[in-house]
Parts: C-alpha cells; structure tokens; sequence
C-alpha cells in the first residue's frame, strides 16, 4: 500500500535460509503470499523476490563440504523455481581469520560463492539474469575493510569461468547484528554504525568492480535519525526485518493469550538457545523469531479486524523508511531497466 500510494518500486521482498525453516515458509509459499498481496492491493509492476543469507554452515561444510554445497543449491534450485531472481550468497562463515594473508583468509568465501554462482548461472530462466550477491564479512563480527573486497573480488575473478556474469552487490560489515543487541531489560542498545566503512566500501564496489554497491544487514533496530545516511553513503541495499517483527509481537492489539502462549512455548522448547545471564527479556527477544513458525495457523487465523490494524502499524514504519531511503518517487526508473 505504502509502494503504490509513493509510486515506490525500488523495494525487495526477502527471506533467509534461517527464516525459510522457523518460519516453515518455503520459497513457493513465500512468493505466492507476496503476489497474492500485490493482486489484493492491485498493485502493478515488477516485483522483486529474494533468497537472503543462502547460508553455508561452517559446522555443516567442515564435516562434509560437498553434503553442504548441495543442501545450498537445492535451495537455490527450489527459490528460483518460485520466482526468486536475486539470490543473495553466504559464504562468509567460512572466512578463516587465522590465516596469514587476506586471499587466504578470504578463499573458501570466494570458492564456494563463484561455485555457487556457476550453478545459478545455469539455471537461471532464459532471458533472466539473476541477481547475485555477495558477503566478505559474517554479520556480527569485525568491521569489513576494503583490502577485505579486494582479497575477496580478486579471487572471485580468478574461480569464475571466463566471461561469465559474476555479482551484482556485496555485503559487509560495518558494526551491527541481526536483531540488534539487547540489553537486560528487553531494550536495544545503541551501536555505533561505522558509516565511513559503508560510504569506501560502496564507493569501491561501484567504481573498481562494476556494482551496485555495499548492502547493509541488520538496520532495523537503528535509531530513526540513522536511516538517511544509508542514503548519503550510497548504500545499495538496506535490509530490514526484525523492527517489522517487534511491532507486531508488541502491538497492543496483537492477542496476549497468544503472546503468551508463544512465549511459553520459547522457554520450553528452545531453552537450549539461552545463554548464561540472559534475562528473560533477552531470551524471548532473541528467541520469539522462531515461534511463527510453530504457531503459523493461530497467527494466519488472527481476526481481519485484529490483522487491519496490526498492518496499519506496520504500514507506518514503512511510510517512515520509503521517505528516509528515498525510494519513493522510484517507480518510473525501475520499470525503465525491468519492463
């Protein structure tokens, strides 16, 4: 609604290779769920589908790599098949920091990124080209540098086939997390974004490597006066998610029987998950992600009433987004390069 009425389409719908399985939305029920919103709200125009974090498991690929890469392209082969044209790669677990040279550190990433993007390369659709992305640095972790990219590229160049089409955008990391850090009492933290590190890296992704530029994960828990500098920085993607997920979960019209009941279900089945001194705010902010999946039909039952005015909510947040990263007024120029 907040696309059609900005005549916004620069925008993507994405889900990760974690949020598939928790979630228990796989990629064809995703896209239908999304077109079937477009069609509902008549909305016209390209509609961009993507497969987030295609992760590769260091713990997984350590023990068996081939029984690893595999898992990932049947993932790969199933997202495409329902739409998903931007295929988001990441192989950035596997960077090795105890190596002595950046390629080093760098060469599983880059080995299995350019495997993997050989095998989408020859499934794409004809006449499509798949988006591809990238990442050098696992989110959470030390800050990217640009002789990370380099190390990274370099040898991306050298593993791809001659010719082919490598990728499009790369991830990096610049001082967040997913989901945020959460203090004791439920609240986040702030964190200090090193938007410096966005602007060279995105900067240096455009102009030494043809691309789109540097994409930043896990944004949505940033202080509202942070969004625009995404802008400034020329960020080519900002992904967002968990702020989306907060507003529901602590919407006061979200059903508090079944919050609780959620809730309750979290500590007993993912108490695992609970690491030493966490607070019971920290556990159920950290954890509550993995309940939708487990309570997919009570969620999808809620009230129309109950769904409306939780979606107006949500719809708000975006209002505020679509204007703070400039993407409205972006519908013309999309559908320029996509129709």
């Amino acid at each position: 609604r907040v696309a059609k009425k900005h005549s916004s389409g620069a925008f993507i719908f994405e889900i990760a290779r974690s949020e598939i399985g928790y979630t228990n939305q796989p990629p064809v029920e995703f896209a239908s769920m999304i077109l079937a919103a477009a069609i509902k709200e008549s909305y016209s125009g390209p509609v961009f589908i993507q497969g987030d974090h295609f992760q590769v498991k260091a713990d997984k690929f350590k023990e068996n790599p081939d029984k690893e890469i595999e898992g990932v392209k049947t993932l790969i082969k199933d997202a495409i098949s329902a739409g998903f044209y931007n295929i988001d790669i990441d192989s950035s677990t596997l960077v090795d920091l105890s190596k002595p040279t950046l390629k080093e550190q760098q060469l599983l990433n880059y080995a299995v990124c350019a495997k993997l993007t050989q095998f989408i390369r020859g499934i794409e659709p004809e006449g499509v080209t798949v988006s591809v992305g990238g990442e050098i640095g696992e989110i959470g972790t030390q800050n990217s540098t640009p002789e990370d990219l380099q190390a990274y590229m370099n040898g991306l160049e050298e593993e791809l086939e001659k010719g082919a089409t490598g990728i499009s955008k790369i991830s990096v990391q610049t001082g967040t997390t997913h989901g945020g850090v959460v203090l004791p009492d439920g609240s986040i933290a702030q964190i200090k974004l090193d938007f410096g590190t966005l602007k060279t890296l995105s900067e240096n992704a455009r102009k030494e490597y043809g691309m789109a530029g540097a994409v930043q994960h896990g944004a949505s828990t940033l202080p509202p006066e942070a969004f625009h500098k995404f802008v400034e920085c020329g960020a080519a993607e900002v992904h967002l998610a968990t702020a989306f997920q907060n507003i529901i979960y602590e919407s006061k019209h979200f059903p508090d029987q079944l919050r609780q009941k959620m809730y309750k279900w979290l500590k007993a089945n993912l108490a695992n998950e609970r690491k030493e001194g966490q607070t019971d705010e920290q556990f159920i902010y950290k954890t509550r992600k993995k309940a939708f999946g487990q309570f997919k039909k009570e969620v999808m039952a809620l009230s129309q009433q109950t769904r409306t005015t939780i979606a107006c909510e949500v719809e708000k947040q975006f209002e505020f987004l679509f204007k703070q990263l400039n993407v409205i007024d972006t519908k013309a120029l999309v559908e320029k390069y996509c129709m």
